[in-house]
């Protein structure tokens, strides 16, 4: 019998971000009310973060096939091969809501966070890049916006050891109710030694592993996919907390833990945390997944089964591991000075099950959670397309002399140096190009090749014309 010690309304589900026809389906789906635990995990399941119930239509009309294409969308990074054996791994993520929220921990944790969908994958970091968008410079909040983002991003970046090659800076008074906040990493594997999230196998011990969970980051998938005004400040204790120097020891344990031989399947905990990485784990696999929450190593006394599921503390991965390997694995990540707790196993039944205290805090089909979520055809109208304007017929509104101090005194086109001078462009020795051109690049294992690599963003051209932009 699942625990029912909080009535569901009408208001908390609307608080979890789902709306009512979605409710209906999900109790239409299990038969029952559900317990506050399953409120939250289907809430973060089948929010925008996570399942991209709105986009995904869209997204699969994307080429994303080629025969360089070794992963395309569906895991936790891209992988290019790039001949003799080596490929790119690379991802790019924005972290809007959190880093608008606070400023500083949201950089950090949306770099940290790419960092791990790439060394998830097998590979190795090798660079970071990001395209950033502001408010209008004169907005009371845009000088405490970019100044935290951008420490963050060199913070984190910086203390984890991996060079920041380029990226760009703008700023419009559109953006002064949402900064956007996109981080890209770009890693380096072997072509035969990539990892995935996809389990296999009935009976396998599912482990977690890195720091700590504590009580960060709850609801912050959830918040990603709304929207907010002037309150944002009360969302605070929804953005997580991240510790670069506990990444990079999660790193090294992965890495080794992977050469080892050890691994299964591994998938680092982002959004929604525990509940995600788990369910996408077995759901990818056709398999179903019961986790133990009294094995979870937590930092926090009295942590419920819903706190659990919903923490987004950083710098944690989940992995299914290979059977008989259990020690060895764990010997790694002692030696690291990590967590490493088995806390539950894969099974048959295609049931996501969580329990805590010996009694069963959820049992939800794992299918409908993960890759088998809503999908919507959202309405939607195309952008009428602008007349063409003969340059000849354009009066200038200035004179050249004005024209061209108005374009130095711009802030698009100031120098953005003072912001990659806070990043290090030359740790680990190589960066070919840095920041200020048009590409960063970087030198592959002391060969010949490079990897040249930029980002950016054109959103002026995008609202003109949506498909040319």
């Amino acid at each position: 019998m699942i625990p029912n010690d909080i009535k569901i309304t009408p208001q908390l589900v609307a608080e979890h971000g789902l709306k009512p026809d979605e409710y209906q389906r999900f109790l239409h789906l299990i038969g029952r009310e559900p317990s506050i635990t399953e409120l939250g995990i289907v809430s973060a399941m089948w929010n925008e973060h996570c399942s991209y119930k709105s986009s995904k239509i869209h997204l699969k009309t994307l080429p994303t096939k080629a025969p360089w294409v070794i992963q395309g969308p569906g895991e936790n990074a891209g992988v290019i091969d790039i001949g003799d054996g080596l490929a790119v791994v690379f991802k790019m993520e924005s972290h809007n809501h959190p880093s608008f929220i606070e400023p500083y921990q949201g950089a950090t944790t949306g770099v940290g966070g790419i960092l791990r969908d790439v060394f998830t994958m097998g590979a190795r970091p090798i660079a970071v890049l990001d395209a950033l968008r502001f408010g209008d410079p004169s907005h009371p909040r845009t000088r405490h916006l970019v100044s935290g983002v951008v420490a963050g991003i060199g913070g984190y970046g910086n203390s984890f050891g991996v060079p920041n090659v380029g990226g760009a800076t703008g700023f419009h008074r559109r953006y002064d109710g949402n900064n956007l906040v996109n981080a890209m990493a770009v890693g380096l594997a072997r072509t035969d030694e990539i990892f995935y999230a996809k389990a296999s196998g009935v009976g396998k011990a599912i482990v977690y592993l890195g720091s700590k969970t504590g009580r960060d980051g709850i609801h912050g998938a959830t918040m990603a996919s709304a929207a907010f005004g002037e309150g944002a400040e009360e969302k605070r204790p929804t953005v997580q907390v991240g510790d670069p120097f506990a990444e990079k020891l999660l790193l090294e344990a992965c890495l080794e833990i992977m050469a080892a031989g050890h691994v299964d399947a591994i998938q680092d905990m982002g959004a929604a945390g525990l509940t995600c990485s788990a369910v996408e784990m077995g759901a990818k696999g056709d398999l179903g997944v019961e986790l133990d929450l009294n094995a979870v190593p937590c930092r926090e006394d009295g942590m419920s089964a819903y706190e659990m599921m919903l923490s987004e503390s950083q710098e944690r991965m989940l992995m299914v591991i290979k059977p008989g390997h259990e020690e060895p694995a764990e010997a790694i990540f002692r030696k690291w000075g990590l967590d490493f707790a088995v806390v539950g196993k894969t099974t048959d039944t295609l049931r996501f099950v969580v329990k805590h205290d010996g009694e069963t805090m959820a049992d939800l089909p794992i299918k409908e959670l993960g890759d088998e979520a809503p999908e919507y055809d959202r309405p939607w109208v195309e952008t009428p397309k602008r007349p063409v304007i003969e340059a000849a017929s354009v009066t200038p509104p200035m004179s050249n002399a004005e024209a061209l101090l108005a374009l130095v005194g711009s802030p698009d086109l100031s120098s953005k140096r003072w912001i990659w001078e806070q990043y290090d462009t030359l740790i680990l020795g190589n960066s070919a190009v840095t920041p200020g051109g048009d590409a960063g690049i970087v030198r592959i294992e002391d060969g010949p090749k490079g990897l040249a690599m930029t980002a950016d963003v054109t959103p002026r051209y995008c609202e003109a014309d949506p498909f040319e932009g």
